[in-house]
């Protein structure tokens, strides 16, 4: 605590002034948090002193709120490209009093554990997992001893708000939803249940609290699940997308699911409900090509301040012919009118050549695994095209992975 004091006083954290009439002053609190190593050993208690920011009201206190967090898939590109050049990777803290004012760094080595996330090299590439959090999760579920499942939700489960009685005390399931939530920043395998259980935080049901388990209970199976990015000179981008036609019970929207790999690793995927009710199941495949070829140009943009050359055009592969032919088509018709916006965007990167859209078979569309739930035989193939590997912990030793074996690349997945 009196670290943290004095660090706040060198840094001119705060500045005594007279109170303005009418203004009410915003009190502190001290939060207290145990850091860990990765392998669960405490690492040093931290003390922090914090403003009750809650305790002010919007628009009366304050209008914009705005809070600078990197997005996961900044990280994850971050690390495929610090891979993919074979950049060391070192973990600092900075301390600035001003935004014109120099850093103070400090240096705390080479990064291994970040945010829950376990990092470690080896030289043929990095692994990055969430094996003691997903340890935790298991653990504070009380399944440490349960049955694995093979599949995160039962095979045919459909979930409504309607399906049975309300929980009495919906704090547990608010919690396990936002700890899957976060693990699926490694995860992309839980990315479809963990979009499917989250509809339901504002009114969980017993079914839903039952098919949150049944997620630990494959997280049971696989809690040393992680990506992996290799040691590779190749920027090439290559994005799968696909669409599931009205398959929320309680609003008939549509769900849109892709996902992009950089050089042969998995560094963004999505499940998400589509914003309003799609007529058919071409105006859902196209949303869902419009927001991949989104995505696509942000990391494009992305990329350039690495200054990562980008093979264009980008392949985008969707499963739905009829989608694949609007784009070239420059004839709109009559019932695609209103898809007009999302035409224009995909059309118009296509005569750029930013991006190639092209017909792909539903076995070879990596991309169902973020919209259906696949049996488990074909959930399993699918993973592994994904990238997605187990890293053993005796392979960690240091931050060093002893013995790496890179995932089967997904260039030669969509050219099966």
């Amino acid at each position: 605590m009196q670290q943290e004091l004095e660090a706040l006083a060198k840094n001119d954290t705060w500045e005594v002034v007279d109170l303005p009439t009418g203004k009410k002053p915003i009190g502190s609190k001290w939060v207290y948090k145990v850091k860990l190593k990765a392998d669960g050993s405490v690492d040093r208690y931290k003390a922090r002193l914090i403003a009750k920011g809650y305790n002010q009201v919007e628009g009366v206190d304050y209008i914009d709120r705005f809070s600078p967090v990197a997005k996961a898939v900044t990280v994850r590109l971050f690390l495929a490209v610090a891979s993919a050049y074979s950049w060391p990777i070192h973990q600092v803290t900075t301390i600035k009093k001003y935004l014109d004012s120099e850093f103070t760094i400090k240096d705390l080595g080479p990064a291994k554990y970040f945010l829950g996330l376990e990092i470690a090299r080896s030289t043929t590439g990095t692994s990055v997992t969430q094996h003691k959090y997903t340890q935790d999760i298991i653990i504070d579920a009380g399944l440490k001893s349960s049955k694995p499942a093979l599949t995160p939700l039962p095979l045919g489960l459909k979930l409504s708000s309607t399906t049975s009685p309300v929980l009495s005390d919906p704090e547990p399931y608010h919690r396990l939803v936002g700890r899957l939530l976060y693990l699926s920043f490694t995860r992309p395998d839980i990315s479809y249940g963990t979009q499917q259980l989250s509809q339901f935080v504002h009114r969980p049901c017993q079914l839903h609290m039952d098919a949150a388990l049944h997620l630990v209970h494959y997280l049971r199976g696989c809690p040393d699940k992680g990506l992996f990015f290799p040691t590779s000179n190749s920027f090439e981008l290559i994005a799968f997308c696909d669409a599931d036609w009205s398959s929320f019970v309680d609003s008939r929207r549509s769900l849109t699911g892709y996902c992009i790999f950089l050089g042969g690793a998995l560094i963004l995927w999505k499940t998400k409900k589509q914003p309003t009710v799609a007529r058919s199941t071409v105006e859902a495949e196209y949303r869902s090509l419009g927001a991949t070829v989104c995505e696509l140009e942000w990391i494009s943009f992305l990329l350039k301040d690495f200054a990562a050359t980008i093979p264009t055009p980008i392949p985008l592969y969707c499963d739905n012919q009829v989608a694949v032919h609007i784009v070239a088509n420059p004839v709109f018709h009559e019932r695609t009118k209103h898809l007009e916006i999302n035409c224009h965007l995909v059309r118009d990167k296509f005569k750029e050549g930013f991006v190639l859209p092209s017909h792909i078979f539903g076995t070879q569309q990596l991309a169902d695994v973020f919209t259906k739930l696949l049996p488990a035989p074909a959930f399993a193939s699918a993973l592994s095209k994904l990238g997605l590997v187990v890293f053993p912990q005796v392979q960690l030793e240091g931050g060093m992975l002893k013995d790496a074996h890179p995932p089967t690349t997904v260039a030669a997945a969509a050219t099966e």
